[in-house]
């Protein structure tokens, strides 16, 4: 957020703070969610990649549709663990999974 604009914003009596401390959020679930999201984006974008629709993959996976758009998501009800059980039943590498966590 531009300096000017936190300005107006702190003078006209706003907290301006990050979404950790709104949320109240260690820093560790901060990069939980960090590593969420990231996987969800990296499922959405594999699963376009081979031409694969939800249901597909759901059938790939053993779980139904509505499962896999909640991880694509990034629903706080998926684990981390179904995210990548997803990724590597799509044919993922371990490196694949390293590179969308780190990024």
């Amino acid at each position: 957020m531009k300096t000017a604009k936190k300005r107006a914003l702190e003078k006209k009596g706003y907290t301006v703070g990050s979404v950790e401390q709104f949320l109240g959020l260690s820093k560790e679930e901060s990069q939980i969610i960090e590593m969420k999201l990231a996987l969800a984006k990296g499922i959405t974008n594999y699963r376009k990649r081979k031409k694969l629709t939800q249901v597909q993959l759901a059938g790939i996976v053993g779980s139904s549709q509505s499962r896999i758009a909640k991880i694509e998501k990034g629903d706080p009800s998926v684990s981390l663990d179904l995210m990548v059980k997803t990724l590597l039943s799509m044919g993922a590498k371990r490196k694949t999974l390293a590179k969308l966590i780190a990024a």
